[in-house]
């Protein structure tokens, strides 16, 4: 089974399944530029949300049940990193793994509704858009912009916004994006 399938086994809702898959399309990015193991980081990216319809709200469980999920399921090389990933549980972040997985997973959401903006264009964001739409707090009030600022320990904001950018580009058909 490839990891999507595995994904699909645990998650059902595509809005979900669009998420992990654009935070693995970054992560991949972020492990490029970084000259980390990029099909790793990817996965990661792609798995790193496997326990949220089961834990539902409890935030409590969420990366814990996870973690389990990937050492049942033979990925535990993961495990660990999944189950960290929760902010509200677990922070200090010091792992360029760990914290690239914080940003990606916000700024994944930023340069979505930039996109969105622009009609589902993802050909027409500029890290100029994603960097003028980060100081909106109300634009893509979800998206946490102090865990995709933990990135600046790594690379500038700027970079992990042209990253971004064209790792989503890359993935655009899965994303429903043109």
């Amino acid at each position: 089974m490839n990891e999507l399938d595995l994904l699909r086994k645990y998650i059902k809702d595509d809005k979900l399944i669009k998420h992990c898959i654009a935070v693995s399309a970054i992560m991949r990015g972020i492990a490029r530029e970084l000259g980390e193991d990029e099909e790793l980081w990817a996965r990661i990216g792609l798995l790193h949300d496997i326990d949220y319809e089961l834990v539902g709200e409890d935030m409590e469980r969420h990366g814990e049940v996870g973690a389990e999920i990937l050492e049942k399921e033979g990925y535990g090389e993961i495990a660990e990193t999944v189950r960290r990933h929760n902010h509200m549980r677990y922070g200090n972040y010091r792992e360029p793994v760990e914290i690239a997985l914080q940003a990606a997973d916000s700024v994944s959401g930023l340069i979505i509704a930039c996109a969105l903006v622009k009609g589902g264009k993802i050909g027409e964001v500029t890290p100029k858009t994603v960097k003028k739409k980060f100081k909106e707090k109300s634009f893509a009030a979800g998206c946490d912009r102090n865990r995709i600022k933990l990135i600046e320990s790594l690379i500038p904001l700027e970079k992990l916004y042209e990253v971004g950018i064209s790792s989503l580009y890359d993935v655009r058909d899965e994303l429903g994006l043109n």
